[in-house]
């Protein structure tokens, strides 16, 4: 298990991830301007009008250094999603991502959804691995031209 440790998001931390989100999924993926785009307009939301009660999200942290995000917002009244979950490449092969997915999973439950989603690539094999680890279940599979790249978008659920 890792030393890092979860802390609640904050608005400091937002231009962090979108530079991190931006950085990582060029480099590993090849993606464009526009997903970065996509995660700065995911946090701007977020930061506006989430509800505390029932969405949050974590900052994983270890020595004062950020290492990764989740978050768990309201797809409707029974449902939650999954959001932004990163992990640097120095922080993965640690059972950090998998405290992580606990931790937000743990924190819908408590907050009374029946059931989380997800959206991610096919291309993010360990985290696919590590959803489906946890019990989630692919629901679709189909390709894309997304983020200027030709990928396959899939969907995941869990039942709560």
């Amino acid at each position: 298990m890792t030393t890092a440790t979860l802390r609640p998001f904050r608005a400091d931390d937002a231009p962090w991830l979108v530079a991190q989100h931006g950085a990582l999924y060029a480099r590993d993926e090849g993606f464009d301007a526009s997903f970065a785009e996509l995660v700065e307009e995911i946090l701007a939301d977020f930061a506006a009008g989430h509800d505390p009660v029932r969405e949050r999200g974590w900052i994983a942290e270890e020595a004062g250094q950020r290492l990764g995000s989740i978050f768990c917002v309201a797809q409707d009244g029974q449902t939650a999603k999954l959001r932004l979950f990163l992990l640097l490449p120095c922080a993965r092969r640690r059972g950090l991502g998998r405290h992580m997915l606990r931790t937000c999973m743990g924190f819908a439950r408590a907050a009374g959804y029946g059931r989380m989603v997800l959206w991610t690539h096919e291309s993010h094999a360990a985290a696919c691995a590590l959803y489906r680890a946890a019990g989630w279940r692919l629901l679709d599979s189909k390709p894309v031209r997304s983020f200027g790249v030709d990928l396959v978008e899939q969907s995941w659920s869990i039942d709560l």
